[in-house]
């Protein structure tokens, strides 16, 4: 779900880490916590590896020990702000298979972006990216779905005029959604910058509020609270 799925999608990146979401469910972290054993994955930080701290929205942060794997850092999240629940996103998940014959199961492109949408600068160029990966490798052969997905997510404003222009009626059911959309229907180039980039503001404003709350326990845990 993180840096690794990126790569995956066209939009590269390095990362020295890979982020995972996954069912916080008694059964399930028995089975991730045997991998983690295997991966000789040790804890780096708070909160401590618990089904509850998942389920509130924390982060737990592990770093690998193992030859095969040394200094890799494994995050794993349940629960991420504006995103589905875990059943939703593994119903929509990509696989793919990659050299060697394992199936990799990632976050649809729709769900890993609206997962980026976070108050971290690293995250809003990746995010412009990933959509418009999507938008040059099958903008000659739309359908619905993509052209809905473009017009929600496209952040380059000379992208979004095209699309919105070449398909009008669904850019103006969708601005309802998302205003913005009336600006690229009218070609309005330097308004819609502005925009995308109030847009942006609010989407990192609300993930600061989000975090206010997990970051007091955080610091809780780290005082010993």
């Amino acid at each position: 779900m993180g840096g690794q799925a990126c790569v995956f999608y066209g939009a590269a990146e390095f990362s020295r880490d890979t982020d995972f979401a996954i069912l916080a469910g008694a059964d399930n972290l028995a089975r991730l916590r045997k991998a983690l054993a295997e991966l000789r994955a040790e804890p780096i930080a708070v909160p401590p590896f618990k089904i509850k701290f998942l389920r509130q929205g924390h982060a737990v942060h592990f770093r690998c020990q193992h030859p095969e794997a040394l200094r890799m850092r494994v995050d794993v999240m349940s629960k991420m702000r504006g995103v589905d629940s875990f059943a939703m996103l593994w119903k929509r998940r990509t696989t793919l298979q990659i050299p060697g014959g394992e199936r990799c199961d990632l976050l649809s492109l729709p769900d890993l972006v609206q997962a980026k949408k976070t108050q971290r600068d690293k995250d809003w160029p990746m995010i412009r990216r990933l959509v418009e990966a999507s938008f040059f490798e099958n903008r000659r052969n739309p359908n619905p779905a993509r052209i809905r997905f473009w017009l929600a997510e496209l952040r380059t404003p000379q992208l979004l005029i095209e699309i919105a222009r070449r398909n009008p009626l669904a850019a103006k059911k969708l601005a309802s959604k998302r205003p913005l959309l009336r600006l690229a229907l009218a070609g309005e180039s330097k308004k819609l910058e502005r925009a995308l980039t109030v847009e942006e503001q609010k989407e990192r404003e609300e993930d600061r509020r989000y975090w206010l709350p997990l970051k007091k326990t955080l610091e809780k845990l780290r005082h010993g609270g």
